[in-house]
Order: structure tokens, then sequence, then C-alpha cells
């Protein structure tokens, strides 16, 4: 939830019911329905980010097996409610005081207090709509003009509020949350924008007798067919773009296939996927305590696993996903931070044992509520610093999409 000026509880359930009984949602019970969920995890859980999963089946009814991949439910849904709160707030809620949005991309309400310049321009919206009913005499065209500039109007301001709000600048807003601030401090005030790596693993063989992945021991650069990108490593691109943003930094982005050491000399870097898929992490400083390797013999044999070199009582030696040809239910990632090649440099390893794992990874360092856990797991107080740590998340899979991250292993520094 994003809550600009000085807005209550108490506020923002009088907002709510305002809406759900207005003429503008009148007969849409779904997106009445939608609405009230989404204030309530406002209002009772702010910034905790709801997923598509979570709506598609405590809302809509969905079954368990529901794939937002294959369902569009969810993303079409909020689109319409995204619509008609601005239809709402350019028409019957003009003077209403506070502006309730649906951020693009989000699942989280946004509100702030309507400023006097944002009631003017909406008024004019609505003055505008008016005036094309009782003003027979003007021409079409003008009518057309002078309601498509107030409504540009109102796009101009709904959009640079909505700029402005991401970007932690709106004035008297809601800052940038502390537990973002600290996580991402080295890489959003580095002099360079951090370089992003993703895995963009090689594979060999023909299509129609079996692909697998480059293995630089046995086979040559010259039988390399082609290269992949996980869904998850997208995603995760995605994740990081957003988070690093929201502190007014940019990142670049990279494929594995390309990176050289002198990027990692002179950058903050934050690699994408396993050593598995993304090569370059084995030549560069990386994870101590918890490694990437193929299992050499028993039932599992050659599936990527993520090793426990130093377990603590009632941790497992080896972590594993659920196994090929079965459902993936289950996966793990390690999230690491260590010094990179360069001293003055960090390295970011987002990594699970398949690309659903790595999405999950980024996801974790890119909301507030689990940096929250993270943070407070470690130590770090709101004015620290961070220091190299290591970390495995359990993440729950269902049809294909992370529905949640335990940290079940940390490895820090002594104190």
């Amino acid at each position: 939830m994003v809550v600009t000026g000085h807005v209550t509880g108490a506020d923002l359930r009088l907002v709510e019911e305002r809406l759900v009984n207005s003429h503008t949602l009148h007969g849409s019970e779904s997106l009445c329905k939608l609405l009230r969920y989404l204030a309530d995890n406002a209002i009772k859980h702010p910034g905790v980010a709801l997923k598509e999963y979570q709506i598609a089946t405590e809302v809509f009814g969905r079954a368990a097996d529901f794939d937002p991949h294959l369902d569009s439910l969810v993303r079409v849904q909020a689109g319409r409610l995204r619509s008609k709160l601005f239809e709402y707030y350019a028409s019957e809620g003009v003077e209403d005081p506070i502006i309730v949005e649906l951020p693009k991309g989000s699942y989280a309400l946004a509100f702030h207090p309507t400023s006097i310049s944002t009631k003017t321009i909406l008024r004019v919206a609505k003055e505008a709509e008016a005036s094309s009913q009782v003003s027979p005499k003007i021409s079409r065209p003008v009518i057309l003009l002078s309601l498509l500039l107030a409504v540009a109007m109102v796009v101009i301001i709904a959009l640079t509020l909505s700029v402005m709000r991401t970007s932690g600048t709106v004035s008297g807003g809601r800052p940038v949350p502390a537990a973002l601030r600290v996580f991402w401090q080295k890489f959003a005030a580095a002099p360079q924008e951090p370089l992003v790596i993703f895995s963009n693993g090689a594979f060999v063989g023909r299509p129609e007798t079996g692909l697998r992945y480059f293995s630089p021991d046995k086979d040559s650069r010259q039988a390399i067919l082609d290269h992949y990108t996980g869904v998850g490593e997208v995603l995760a691109v995605y994740d990081l773009d957003h988070a690093l943003g929201s502190l007014q930094r940019q990142i670049r982005v990279k494929r594995g296939s390309l990176f050289t050491l002198d990027d990692a000399q002179n950058n903050n870097l934050i690699f994408v996927g396993s050593p598995a898929e993304n090569l370059t992490l084995l030549d560069i400083p990386s994870t101590h305590e918890f490694v990437f390797q193929r299992v050499s013999s028993g039932p599992r044999k050659g599936d990527l696993s993520l090793v426990n070199l130093r377990p603590q009582p009632d941790e497992p030696k080896v972590f594993l996903p659920s196994a090929p040809g079965t459902t993936l239910t289950e996966d793990f990632a390690v999230i690491g931070l260590v010094p990179g090649l360069n001293p003055a440099r960090s390295v970011l390893i987002l990594a699970g044992t398949t690309t659903i794992g790595t999405q999950a990874a980024a996801e974790y360092v890119s909301r507030e509520d689990s940096l929250e856990q993270l943070l407070l797991r470690l130590s770090v107080s709101e004015n620290g610093e961070m220091k190299p740590f290591e970390a495995v998340l359990r993440v729950k899979v269902v049809r294909g999409v992370p529905v949640g991250s335990e940290l079940v292993a940390l490895r820090k520094p002594p104190q």
C-alpha cells in the first residue's frame, strides 16, 4: 500500500464504502469484491505484496491448480477495476478528498489526498463531458477535442503522481521503505549503475535427438547449438529494475555469455541464475557456504542440487528440488552477498536450482516484507550496513509459479 499525506485507516474504510456503493461500480459485484479484498489487505497488512494466485483462489474461487500463465482472469479484472477507478474520479468522485489508484504492474492499492489542482482538473473533465450533452450548437469535432484534452490532462496528472510515488519523490509522501533502502544501499549509492548479469545457458545436441547443457570439460564451443534464458530470470530482472527504480537508480543488463572480467573489476554485480546456466559465476567470487553441484550418484544422479558445506544442527546436507519427471512443487534458491574481485565492489547472487527458484530469490530481495524478515535475521538496523551473507530459500511452487518462500538456512559474519 502507498499512502501519501495524512490518511488514517478509518478514512480508507470510508473511501472503500463510497466506491463500492458508487454508481460507477453499481452491478459490478466481482470488481467490488476485488476492491474490498485489496483494501482490506492494504489496511491490515501494509507493504505485504499480493500474488495473482492468492487473488484468483481467495477472491474469484479458482481451484488450487490455478496457473496465471494460462488464465488471465486476475489481470483482466485488475485492468477493469483500474479503469473504473479512473472513471469514478473523473465523474461522481471529482470532489472526493482521497483518491484510490491501482498502479499498473501491482496489486497494491495506492491512496493519496486529492490536491486542489487535481480537483480542478477532474472537475474540468466532468464539465467538459456535460457540455457535450447540453451544447448542441458546438460542432462534434470541437466537443471531441475538448473531451480528449480534458481527459488527457487527467491522465497526465494520474501518471505524474504515479511516477512520483514510484520514485519516492511525492512531496510529503511515503518515503522509500527502510528495508529496501538498507538492503540496496551499496548498489544504489555507487557511482556506476549496478550491472545485472542474467543466465544465458548454452545447449549442445540436436532437437531430434535431445539437447543438454554445454559442458566445458567435454564439449567444444563449436558444438553449441543455442542459448536459453528462463522465464524466471526474465521476471527477476523486472523485479530488480522495479526495486532499484524506487531508489531512483537504473540498472544495466547484460547476458552472461557476454560478461567479461573487466565488468567484474569496475561494477557492482547482480547475478541472476545458477552456475549451471550462468557459467561466468565460475570465474568470480561466489558463495562459500552453499554451492551448486550435480548429484554424483544414486537415483538423482546428474540433478542440480544446492550443497550445504557446513550444515548446522537440523539442516540437511543437500537441498534438492522436486525430482525431474514429477510436478515441480518445491525448489531451493540461494541469496548471497559477497565481496567482488575489486574489494570496493559487491556481488549479489540470486540463483535457484530451477528458473522458478531464481525468480523467487529476486522477488524476496525486492519486497519490503521479506526484506524486513531477512534484515531482522541478519541483525541489521535501519541505519545499519549490509555485510556479506548467504541464505537459502525453500520455495513453494504451484503450476510453475512461486507462491511462497521460507528462509531455511543463513550464514552471516560474526558479530
